[in-house]
């Protein structure tokens, strides 16, 4: 035993323990073009075996931001690993890619094996949600640099995407309908607002809030990012999709604009899909303006697909029976800017 370095803060039984916890939640992400196993220096994954003839990579990084400070005061940390790999995956499904694998990064300053288990577990389940390894990842245990019971996550995946068939936005047009896939919630953006929201209206996480039909706040605000992956992808190869948006930060004014072409803009239809009771309720809460409510949160269209209208009733047909909630929510103008036509 490393007696001195237990004496710094660092315990490396504890990271021994972490390993074999979570060997079988790696595992159990095991997908085709996976190599080699948990303990290795570098992750492995066999692209050949996929039969791609022009692969492009696609990769994306990214965590939760501050939705962990929600996590620490409900001491639950089995969701938030979802997010970690929900912000990346639905990143890279954006190009048309099929997410192949992931990484993830846990820092904290104080080890306890079944906290980290259960986060793991968390993006464990993330990764099966998106058909993709977990192939790799660190768990770095930093005296002093965290709170108590704090920690930090992050993730990293790379997909991959025919070369023909990878969507950047050059084929959207005038005229496209925007079809928008219900979000979870909140998702992991916004969430520096809503603490703040939170705290000055005076509000408890435990709280079991009326607005929210009864449950309790904290519960409403850690529900997982929904991952988009599989249903997408089968919309992907039965039509023809122009642009995919991931709805994060920045809600519809920063994301639906960054697939659109100069000279092109969005024109939404509020109403044409269900705005969830939590931003409802953050509205109200904090006395936000509702059109800037649409600048900030995704208020409850977690990723929209652009794609001609004679395609519409396949994509809603597909996303439908795959059990998400979807509708058409605008079309592409020759107007440029975000144009919500409110209620």
């Amino acid at each position: 035993m490393a007696i001195n370095y237990e004496k710094a803060g660092v315990s490396l039984e504890a990271g021994y323990e972490v390993v074999r916890r979570i060997k079988q939640h790696v595992a159990s992400t095991k997908r085709p073009g996976w190599m080699g196993g948990i303990g290795s220096f570098g992750g492995m994954f066999d692209l050949a075996s996929l039969g791609y003839r022009e692969p492009v990579l696609v990769s994306g990084t990214d965590g939760v931001g501050t939705k962990l400070k929600i996590a620490f005061a409900m001491d639950r940390h089995d969701t938030i690993g979802i997010d970690a790999v929900a912000m990346c995956v639905n990143d890279v499904l954006a190009q048309g890619a099929e997410p192949l694998f992931f990484l993830d990064y846990v820092a904290l300053g104080h080890n306890i094996p079944e906290k980290v288990e259960a986060i793991v577990r968390g993006v464990a389940e993330g990764c099966r949600q998106a058909g993709c390894a977990l192939i790799g990842g660190e768990t770095a245990e930093m005296p002093g640099m965290y709170g108590d019971g704090e920690y930090d996550i992050a993730g990293f995946t790379t997909g991959v995407v025919e070369k023909s068939r990878l969507i950047d936005g050059t084929k959207v047009k005038v005229g496209d309908v925007l079809v928008g896939i219900a979000s979870s919630g909140v998702h992991s953006n916004g969430f520096s607002l809503v603490r703040k929201i939170v705290a000055d209206a005076g509000l408890l996480l435990t709280d079991r809030r009326p607005e929210l039909g009864g449950a309790v706040l904290g519960d409403v605000l850690l529900t997982p990012t929904n991952i988009y992956v599989k249903e997408v992808l089968e919309v992907i190869r039965r039509c023809d999709v122009h642009g995919v948006a991931h709805i994060t930060g920045g809600g519809f004014d920063e994301n639906i604009p960054r697939i659109l072409r100069p000279g092109q803009g969005i024109e939404v239809r509020e109403g044409s899909w269900e705005i969830l009771p939590i931003f409802k309720a953050l509205e109200q809460w904090g006395g936000i303006p509702h059109r800037e409510m649409f600048n900030i949160f995704n208020m409850g269209v977690g990723m929209v697909l652009a794609l001609d209208a004679a395609e519409a009733d396949e994509a809603l047909a597909i996303l439908s029976k795959a059990g998400r909630k979807v509708s058409v929510i605008g079309r592409v103008t020759d107007r440029e800017g975000v144009n919500i036509i409110l209620q």
